[in-house]
This record gives C-alpha cells, sequence and structure tokens, in this order.
C-alpha cells in the first residue's frame, strides 16, 4: 500500500467528569509515558524548574492554582510531571487548523483541526473544576484545543505561522484559564493580552451575545485584535513561506472567505467548505490531516464533532461518555457527506 492510501486510526473517547478524579488520573496515567518522551525530548535541563512554573502560574493565571493542584497530585506528584501540567515554557510544537465564526442571529464557531494524528489524545471532556461547567477538546490533559463553557463563550486556536519562540505559556492552558473563569469576549480578549505565550497562535472567539475575535498572539509582540472571522495560519502576513506553503494556509483562507462574503450563503455552506479540499485535508502520512470538525453554537451551548461517517453531538444539558474508533486514509479526495447539524 503507498502512502498516499496509508490508513491510521484514532480512539476518541467523551468523559463527564465535573470534579477531576479517578478517570482524569486514568488519562493521565495511559498519555503520561509518550508526553514525558515529548517534554523531555531535549533534555531535563531545557525546561522551566518547578518553582519557576509555580511562581509563573501564580502570576498570571492564580486563580487555576488550586485545580493545578489536584490535577499534580492526581499524576503522583512529581517534579516532572508538575513541570508539565504547568504548561509553561513547553517544547515548541506546530499545527495547521482553519476556523470561522458564522455571524448571524444565532452565530456558530466552525474549525477544523489538522495535525499529526500520533500526537493527539482525542479526549472529549466535560469538566467543572472552579464553578463552570466546560466543554473542550484536550491536550496536555487539562488544556484546550477548541471549547465552550457554561455561559456561551466559545474559543479554537491556530498555529501562527511564526517560528519565534519565547517564554510564556503554551496556548491550551491559557484557553482552559479562559473557558474556567470568563463567560464573554471582552473579558477572554483581556485574558490574552496579559498572559504570554511562547509561541504564535490565532485565537478565534464567540459569545452567546455575538460578539467575536481573532486574536492574534506572539511571544515577541503586542497581541493583535481583529474583527474578522476567519483564522488560519498566518497572522495578516506570510513570514514563515514554507509552513505557509506546506500547509495551503492561503488556499485554505481564501475558500473559506468566498463563502463568507457571498450574500446568497449560509452557514451550511460555510460549514459544508469545511468538509471538502482545500480547507479539509487528507495528507496523514505527512502528520497534516484533518483530525475532526467542530462545530460550536453559543446560544445552545452545544457542539457537533463530525468525522466521515461518524457525528457527535453534545450539549451541557445532554452529554454522554462515547467511545469511537476513526480511521484516517491519506488521499487525493475525500468522500465527506454528513447531515449538516445546523438546522
Amino acid at each position: 500500500m503507498s502512502a498516499r492510501r496509508r490508513v491510521v486510526s484514532k480512539l476518541f473517547q467523551s468523559i463527564d467528569e465535573p470534579g477531576a478524579g479517578e478517570k482524569w488520573a486514568g488519562l493521565f496515567e495511559h498519555f503520561w509515558p509518550e508526553y514525558q518522551k515529548w517534554f523531555l525530548s531535549e533534555g531535563d535541563a531545557a525546561r522551566p524548574s518547578y518553582g519557576e512554573c509555580i511562581r509563573q502560574l501564580r502570576l498570571h493565571m492564580p486563580e487555576l492554582e488550586a485545580t493545578y493542584r489536584v490535577l499534580t497530585e492526581l499524576a503522583g506528584g512529581g517534579d516532572s510531571p508538575a513541570r508539565f501540567l504547568s504548561m509553561y515554557c513547553p517544547p515548541a510544537y506546530l499545527s495547521g487548523c482553519t476556523q470561522a465564526v458564522w455571524t448571524g442571529d444565532e452565530p456558530v464557531l466552525i474549525r477544523n483541526y489538522d495535525y499529526n494524528v500520533n500526537s493527539f489524545e482525542g479526549v472529549v471532556l466535560k469538566t467543572n473544576w472552579n464553578g463552570q461547567a466546560v466543554i473542550a477538546m484536550t491536550d496536555g490533559l487539562w488544556g484546550v484545543l477548541d471549547g465552550i463553557n457554561e455561559s456561551g463563550l466559545a474559543l479554537s486556536l491556530a498555529f501562527g505561522g511564526r517560528v519565534n519562540v519565547g517564554k510564556g505559556f503554551g496556548i491550551p492552558i491559557i484557553l482552559r484559564y479562559i473557558l474556567e473563569f470568563c463567560r464573554d469576549s471582552p473579558s477572554a480578549i483581556e485574558v490574552l493580552k496579559r498572559i504570554p505565550t511562547h509561541m504564535s497562535y490565532n485565537i478565534t472567539l464567540v459569545d452567546a451575545q455575538q460578539r467575536f475575535a481573532t486574536v492574534y498572539i506572539t511571544p515577541d509582540k503586542a497581541p493583535v485584535v481583529r474583527q474578522v472571522p476567519v483564522a488560519t495560519n498566518h497572522q495578516g502576513k506570510i513570514e514563515w513561506a514554507r509552513h505557509a506553503w506546506a500547509t495551503a494556509t492561503l488556499e485554505r483562507e481564501s475558500a473559506v472567505q468566498a463563502i463568507m462574503t457571498n450574500s446568497d450563503e449560509t452557514a451550511e455552506g460555510l460549514l459544508a467548505s469545511f468538509l471538502r479540499p482545500p480547507v479539509f485535508n487528507t495528507a496523514y502520512h505527512r502528520g497534516f490531516g484533518t483530525l475532526y470538525t467542530a462545530v460550536y453554537k453559543p446560544h445552545k451551548t452545544s457542539i457537533d464533532y463530525l468525522w466521515p461517517n461518524h457525528h457527535w453531538h453534545f450539549s451541557m444539558d445532554h452529554f454522554s461518555e462515547q467511545r469511537c474508533e476513526i480511521a484516517y486514509a491519506s488521499r487525493d479526495e475525500t468522500a465527506y457527506q454528513p447531515k449538516l447539524p445546523l438546522s
């Protein structure tokens, strides 16, 4: 079988655990061996000390410290897990991703997550750790790739297309902090302005009051807040040409913008564009394939996760624990015709 037709699979699971406990500890036990290899891949000395990690967490996200300590204890209380879970100055990592807000009477946030299937948890976690229920696709065992809280604030991340690496937090923990403690887009934007990030990311967010924005954050420049509903993997201009070409960031952006600027189009049409090339990617053999499509509806505090031949629907009031195995095949075109969950 050629590389273009190679099939890989991933187990997805949804977990409901309001307070961190045995279920989260089980996730840690399962994923930690691979995370430990990644975390220490540049040597132990390349990562900050525990003392520095806890100082930075207290400085920038003090409200999250109690949750962090619970998780660290569940992880066994060791030095490496504690530093890893702080997500302060982790190793560099890249992703693709396309995200857009349909700005209608009931806005919708749609995102494709493009990444290496072998470096991905596949866990949808519902929690209530700090008095606000959160449903999110996790990364780093408690960080957030995309998610929504009970106030109707939804957000997602995309790599910003810049090679700079600095001192700051991995973006998944910043998004976790936002969903735990923010209730609307303006407060989320203020958090993104003040917490340092170690790499460049584009954060698209929308709340139940229809306020949306895309925030460009970087380790070496002040954040830029733009009232644009579309983000791929560059920040206004191309700074990393090789990555831009490999991920087709401009082509994906143009395809989505063509839908957004067409007055005859609908939210269903926007979602359909996420389910076909060039926005939907199948280069799984290159570590750049669409692993899932997520549809967030702030007014209903609901989420739909879409894959070829499979669909999960969750809301704050109706969330069930499920498991499914998703197969991915690298190919030029993907037959992808699920029912669009926007009606």
